[in-house]
């Protein structure tokens, strides 16, 4: 039975967080120990470059990124993990995607049209200010990024479900004027998927500086717990479980029976002060282990690099060939005898 092909990149510009854990890493991880699966994951370098220009941090994420995914027991026999900026063929096929794709799509994206909104709102009124080819481009690129591997399918949040839809239209014009090459994707949502709420009951988002780091220290992980926000009820008054962060942090980590029990303490009114110590317990038991192969791993970065590189070798395999077979299917190739 044929294989599916799924891929996910990861934006080298942060620290991981219980947010990134739970909404990406957690299922990613299970999904690569899948038989029925072929899973492409990537530390995405070339789009961390769009909107961020620290060369540091974005050496510093790639690093701390993919430590992570290695300390949570990601199987690199069965999937494919590497790295973005070490597969050439990716940026070709950006080149070969631009060239059939309308500006008319690019005009239509969402981060674009985002971007030109909010510099209309300003005393100068000059739409383009900030703009850069990679913010406008980026499609193409994440295009690039999922049809070099044919994967069928893309699992990402709601927000980006627009570039999927986009690499599909490029693919299929790719296809229509040089023959059927590309498989186009499918977005997997995972509509029930968890979105967590960071210390101020905001989504958890390195933009709201609201996070909590994956693999903080034990001390500051319950200092930071201890910092989230929530309402003045007191010891003793039933709690209400819903829109609530503590609660939510805990369902994400606790199996069905867990919840189940908490949600009793909740009606019996459970002190936050004793919630965040029973969610500080939940999760720190869970990431423990998985900190300190995490830890050693960052003092090995050797380790992690020969890891990258056997991912590039396996997916080079892959895309060698093909911009290959892509290069004659649009007159580019070398001179031979009749």
């Amino acid at each position: 039975m044929k294989k599916t092909v799924v891929l996910t990149g990861i934006t080298t510009t942060g620290t991981p967080h219980l947010g990134n854990y739970v909404g990406a890493i957690r299922p990613a991880i299970s999904m690569s120990k899948d038989d029925n699966i072929t899973p492409f994951y990537f530390l995405a370098d070339y789009h961390a470059l769009i909107k961020c220009q620290e060369p540091d941090r974005v050496r510093q994420s790639s690093l701390e990124i993919a430590a992570t995914w290695l300390a949570l027991g990601l199987d690199t026999e069965n999937a494919v993990f590497y790295r973005q900026s070490d597969i050439p063929e990716t940026l070709e096929l950006t080149w070969l995607l631009t060239c059939v794709t309308s500006k008319g799509l690019m005009n239509r994206s969402h981060a674009y049209k985002a971007a030109v909104a909010e510099n209309e709102t300003t005393a100068e009124n000059d739409p383009d200010k900030g703009i850069t080819m990679g913010l406008f481009s980026y499609p193409v690129l994440m295009a690039a990024d999922i049809l070099l591997f044919n994967a069928s399918k893309v699992p990402v949040g709601k927000d980006q479900q627009q570039h999927i839809e986009m690499a599909r239209d490029i693919g299929a014009r790719f296809n229509h004027i040089y023959g059927e090459h590309f498989t186009l994707p499918q977005a997997v949502i995972d509509e029930k998927g968890a979105i967590l709420a960071g210390l101020d009951g905001r989504k958890m988002s390195k933009s709201y500086q609201n996070t909590i780091p994956l693999f903080e220290p034990e001390k500051k992980l319950k200092k930071l717990i201890n910092k989230i926000k929530t309402n003045s009820l007191e010891p003793g008054e039933p709690k209400d479980t819903s829109d609530c962060t503590l609660f939510s942090l805990y369902q994400a980590f606790a199996t069905p029976d867990e919840v189940a029990q908490v949600c009793q303490r909740y009606d019996e009114g459970i002190s936050w002060g004793e919630m965040k110590s029973v969610l500080f317990e939940k999760i720190n038991t869970e990431i423990t282990p998985a900190r300190e192969r995490y830890e050693t791993l960052l003092e090995k970065p050797t380790h992690i690099e020969e890891q990258l590189q056997e991912g590039a070798r396996k997916a080079r395999a892959i895309s060698a060939p093909f911009i290959a077979q892509l290069r004659d299917a649009v007159g580019i190739s070398t001179f031979s005898a009749k």
